[in-house]
């Protein structure tokens, strides 16, 4: 008889369990009495709920922040921010390298997925300069916020200011605002507050834009022709997906409003559903439009090897660049003299198949199921496929079966669609024969 052989993990396999496993440990943490104020058991699903959606950077929540969670359910919540933000292989590798240990050839590869890094070399001085420009931005933007919450809540803005500052860096969207007179307010309050606004915004962005991009700008500063092709897209098209739609929301949306604080509103609004979570204005107020360019920006989201989620700024950017392929006549995409390769564009192309099929699935089955209006189902599941954490204030009232899809698309949109297909097929071979080729007519 021959012995237990254990299983091999594939890369995608390894990421996708860890992931599973920081979620399951988080939400028993949460069910314990000291994790909640009134000192009762959170039942497992809010706390599963909970669990995922801070590993997922998500934001969406079935209870308070500020007003249900102890300074430990918090505490408990805030580290599976950080984590789910940096990387659940990006920290276990870090506890590796502090322990003393060397990496492996198969971790390497592991981490190069993970933080989408383009070769495996170096990857472990790539892994050390993400940790520590990491934790000085969100030093620096707990700094910054500092005066305004300690000013309005005492020594309590010291926590407050260092959980908003990692919140924000990580897109997670969570807030400590909430009282018993208004939940879920997160950052309404401070609508007209230049500190936090830009402050918050800034951390958003730093955030969402990648890794990879962090490496090109701390290499080159601002020599922008030594940039990566990939820095030089995220970056465009980050600012691109930032300027059109606060010019919309500052003409068509925020009317009401005056001077600076309608310029911020505009701009915050534009930058937060990039995954972010946060809102300084009514989103039941905002126009049909509003709503829907906040879905299309939900579902757009950050960058690869960032902290956010979405179908990343280069999968709609590679796809506009094909179209403009097909328009021109041209045989391949292209960006800044460079060519696109036909399996990227293939890659895109599924990408956004899956997104959109999981985004109108949730929302059709919820919207069935709670008799609720779809357009606002299709808000949540935006939401949470893209892990941004904007509510139009559905979710905490959704029934088991309709938090449980919630809860899946938040998993899926953080691990990635691909990394779940790729961890499901591992055992599929690659077929090298070709069928016969016919052609088919499209359009």
């Amino acid at each position: 008889m021959q012995g237990f052989r254990r299983p091999h993990l594939t890369t995608f396999q390894t990421i996708i369990l860890l992931f599973a496993a920081v979620i399951l440990g988080g939400s028993l943490l949460l069910m314990l009495p000291f994790a909640a104020r009134d000192f009762s058991v959170t039942p497992f699903h809010e706390a599963l709920f909970t669990a995922t959606s801070a590993v997922c950077v998500t934001g969406l929540v079935v209870q308070d922040t500020a007003t249900h969670w102890s300074w430990f359910g918090q505490a408990v919540i805030l580290t599976l921010i950080q984590i789910g933000g940096l990387g659940v292989i990006t920290v276990a590798a870090s506890i590796s390298l502090l322990a003393g240990r060397k990496i492996s050839l198969m971790q390497r590869g592991t981490m190069q997925e993970a933080i989408a890094a383009p070769k495996v070399g170096g990857i472990v001085r790539l892994t050390g300069f993400v940790l520590r420009a990491s934790f000085l931005l969100e030093l620096a933007g707990a700094l910054c916020m500092l005066p305004v919450f300690c000013r309005d809540y005492g020594p309590r803005g010291i926590w407050m200011a260092v959980f908003h500052s990692i919140s924000a860096f990580c897109n997670a969207g969570f807030d400590l605002l909430g009282s018993p007179e208004g939940k879920y307010v997160s950052l309404t309050g401070y609508r007209a507050d230049p500190v936090i606004n830009l402050t918050i915004m800034a951390l958003i962005v730093i955030g969402g834009i990648g890794f990879l991009t962090w490496d090109d700008i701390r290499a080159n500063k601002l020599r922008l022709h030594r940039y990566r092709m990939q820095s030089k897209v995220i970056l465009s098209t980050t600012a691109l997906l930032i300027a059109v739609p606060a010019l919309w929301f500052y003409f068509g949306e925020f009317g009401d409003l005056h001077g600076g604080e309608r310029v911020l509103a505009a701009l915050f609004q534009s930058v937060t559903p990039r995954t972010a979570g946060f809102n300084t204005a009514d989103l039941n107020a905002l126009s049909g439009v509003g709503q829907g360019l906040t879905i299309l920006l939900m579902l757009i989201g950050g960058s690869p090897g960032s902290t956010a989620g979405g179908m990343k700024t280069t999968t709609a950017a590679v796809l506009f660049a094909n179209a403009i392929a097909v328009f021109c006549r041209r045989a391949e995409a292209r960006f800044f003299g460079r060519r696109i390769d036909n399996k990227t564009v293939c890659n895109a192309a599924t990408i956004l198949f899956l997104y959109l099929t999981l985004f109108l699935t949730g929302g059709f089955l919820i919207s069935a199921m709670e008799g609720l209006p779809l357009s606002a189902c299709l808000f949540e599941t935006a939401s949470a496929i893209g892990t941004v954490g904007l509510s139009l204030g559905l979710t905490p009232g959704l029934g088991l079966v309709s938090q449980g899809i919630l809860i899946a698309l938040m998993f899926i949109g953080r691990v990635g669609g691909l990394t779940l297909i790729y961890a499901a097929l591992s055992g599929f071979s690659k077929v090298n024969s070709k069928l016969p080729q016919e052609r088919i007519t499209v359009g």
